[in-house]
């Protein structure tokens, strides 16, 4: 992304965990009654729009992934809770709203984004009268300039405390490097933590009709100016997590029945391109 310029994939994100809120039939997948009023006003109209696209498969699909994902990682914090965690470490948090919703006394949040992204939800966040919660702490990282472990570690980050970091929506848009840097840094956290992504299967091993939503979506996020990087087979993702345990890697049907059976209405995921998963140290 631009380094004067919020990331706009951030805001798309956050205009379908809105939507869910207004348009999808409840129950709601991801409860979330700041995810609104965070927009403003100046967002209003884009999410007005987004009415128009329920019907559409893709647009469906989408939305259906982005609430499954927060709430199975907001599902295995409240696990690592009553594990003991006591720190939780939004990795590209955008306009993530976790932190204005914990149930969880003594968990302190950390958001984690670029300066510009993280300037512009603390804008948002004033504009629309929403107060910072008060044990939460943001972390602005340049990831081509700065260390996250230094970065982290000049907050109220305790390296010896318990800690789940939620990595949600990146791993796409890292190279190889950086994504292992950064696993190697949770990896040395202390046993007992753990890590929640998403990630999405290589072009090659999609049917066609999936590898053709695929080129559609990887085309409008190049504009955008975040081109997707990064892919894995669950093979291949496994090799990497070696210094983990209790791997979780669920796919479409596994997460479909989790958080979308019996619903009377079309939200659900479609095709096999995104996976969720979790890991333990």
């Amino acid at each position: 992304m631009e380094a004067a310029r919020p990331s706009r994939t951030a805001l798309r994100v956050a205009l379908r965990r809105a939507a869910h809120q207004i348009y999808d039939a409840p129950p709601l997948v991801l409860d979330d009654p700041i995810a609104v009023p965070i927009l403003g006003d100046e967002f209003l109209e884009d999410l007005r729009k987004t009415s128009t696209r329920l019907e559409k498969p893709f647009s469906v699909g989408l939305r259906a992934l982005l609430v499954a994902r927060s709430r199975y990682a907001e599902d295995t914090l409240a696990q690592a809770v009553r594990r003991g965690v006591t720190q939780y470490v939004l990795l590209g948090a955008g306009l993530d709203t976790f932190a204005h919703r914990n149930p969880h006394p003594g968990l302190h949040v950390f958001e984690v984004d670029h300066p510009a992204t993280q300037a512009w939800k603390l804008s948002l966040l004033s504009s629309t009268g929403l107060a910072a919660p008060a044990h939460l702490t943001y972390t602005p990282v340049d990831f081509e300039r700065e260390s996250l472990p230094e970065r982290l570690r000049a907050t109220r980050f305790d390296p010896a405390q318990t800690t789940l970091f939620a990595w949600l929506g990146v791993v796409p848009y890292l190279t190889l490097d950086a994504f292992r840097a950064t696993l190697a840094f949770i990896a040395a956290q202390p046993e007992g933590s753990g890590v929640v992504f998403d990630y999405g299967q290589p072009r090659h091993v999609l049917p066609p009709q999936e590898q053709l939503a695929h080129d559609s979506l990887a085309a409008r996020v190049q504009l955008a100016g975040e081109p997707f990087q990064l892919f894995f087979t669950p093979e291949e993702v496994a090799a990497e997590l070696t210094a983990f345990h209790r791997i979780e890697d669920l796919g479409t049907s596994e997460i479909n029945a989790r958080y979308f059976n019996d619903r009377t209405d079309h939200l659900r995921l479609r095709g096999s391109a995104v996976r969720l998963l979790s890991a333990w140290l």
